[in-house]
């Protein structure tokens, strides 16, 4: 029975070929919104969990700025930390290693060419915790000396910004002062990241005139250690050394997960944000399907009145409208889905080539048979006002309709 109300709807979309589609339309645009746009959000969300368990869950971070937010200004903070507070970290039972980190924008000049860009400053007893926290990998040479004017300079910065590519051993100038090239990172995949330059945390303090700030605190915990009690102390500890009320910090602690957990909420709700966005195209789409299929009733009013006259039940009808109508909504999902891939990839080759390599597309098959699903959904909902008028159609009156 399934397979003849199939046959004649078929043959019905067969006949309405120009109708349908322009029905269809309507419900492949909004389904090929939710399908590109949830692939890139996944797609980040699996890409920075990676970044994440690379990084490891025994780090801790300490940002200037107030707020349980996971943002904050670079340098900018009205009160920012200080040395004095890293060795406070560093005191505490339970960590390994703490350094402050010392970043800012500045220009940094290769052959006769100049470049603003991030200059960070590490010490070299936790260049390797930062290294494994930002996925530094050395392509080329090795890492700075403390006591030298040396550099490391990402993949982008040595390749893609000057006239000639960035050799080990070339001097590059920051501020007033020349640096030796000794080490080039391999691509990371962010541009920030790719077009950053490291150098000890002495020199940085010297290039950028400062002598007790620090831009943040990174914390290693020892291992078997319970990385959130720690986070637990060191939030206690700085705030009794600042004389702050708990609630009133001028400074964030946070592990990786919490970090991690952060981003995505952040990322959560902008998938909510999408599918909502999305989802009045495919209102706007039901209620083309929903005028197609009144209309599709009024020209088969009499086709409708012989098919009641030969047996056909209410039900009959009935069922023939709402899979009709679902059909639309169903091909539309389909076209959608095929075209949501198509935008997710095109997308994150284009993010790629543009040194945002961690915008990736991921599609799953839960996403597709969800939006199958659901395209089917709505074009049966729409179709069911439609459908019920059908229904309920006198053979008799329905005969005489010219």
């Amino acid at each position: 029975m399934i397979s003849e109300y199939i046959k004649i709807v078929f043959i019905n979309l067969k006949n309405r070929k120009l109708r349908s589609a322009l029905t269809i339309i309507g419900i492949f645009i909004g389904i090929a919104a939710v399908v590109s746009l949830i692939s890139i959000s996944e797609g980040m969300n699996i890409a920075i969990k990676e970044q994440f368990e690379k990084m490891g869950a025994d780090k801790i971070i300490i940002m200037p700025g107030g707020g349980e937010g996971m943002f904050f200004t670079f340098g900018l903070a009205p009160k920012p930390l200080t040395k004095e507070e890293v060795n406070k970290v560093a005191s505490i039972q339970g960590v390994d290693i703490a350094s402050g980190v010392l970043y800012r924008v500045t220009k940094v000049s290769f052959n006769n060419k100049a470049k603003n860009t991030y200059v960070i400053g590490i010490s070299k007893e936790t260049i390797d915790v930062v290294k494994t926290m930002q996925q530094y990998e050395l392509e080329k040479g090795r890492d700075f000396s403390s006591n030298r004017f040396e550099a490391i300079v990402g993949h982008d910065f040595a390749y893609e910004i000057f006239d000639r590519e960035i050799k080990l051993g070339d001097e590059i100038r920051i501020n007033e002062y020349n640096f030796k090239v000794v080490g080039i990172l391999k691509k990371i995949g962010t541009r920030s990241d790719d077009m950053s330059v490291i150098i000890s945390l002495d020199n940085a303090e010297k290039i950028f005139n400062t002598r007790d700030e620090v831009s943040m605190i990174v914390a290693k915990v020892k291992e078997d250690i319970d990385v959130e009690r720690v986070a637990s102390e060191i939030r206690e500890k700085l705030r009794k050394f600042r004389n702050e009320k708990k609630g009133e910090e001028s400074f964030q602690v946070q592990t990786s997960q919490q970090l991690l957990y952060r981003i995505q909420q952040v990322l959560g709700m902008f998938q909510i944000l999408l599918i909502g966005i999305a989802a009045i195209s495919l209102i706007v789409g039901g209620v083309g399907i929903m005028n197609t299929q009144y209309t599709s009733v009024l020209e088969r009013t009499r086709e409708i009145g012989i098919m009641k006259a030969i047996g056909a039940s209410n039900i009959d009808i009935m069922i023939i409208f709402l899979i009709e109508a679902g059909a639309i909504g169903l091909l539309g999902g389909f076209i959608g889905c095929i075209l949501g891939i198509g935008i997710a990839k095109t997308i994150e080759i284009y993010a790629s080539s543009s040194g945002f390599a961690m915008l990736k597309a991921y599609t799953s098959p839960v996403l597709i048979i969800f939006s199958l699903l659901f395209s089917f959904f709505v074009g049966a909902i729409s179709g069911f006002a439609p459908a019920l008028r059908a229904a309920r159609m006198q053979p008799a009156e329905a005969l005489r309709y010219e």
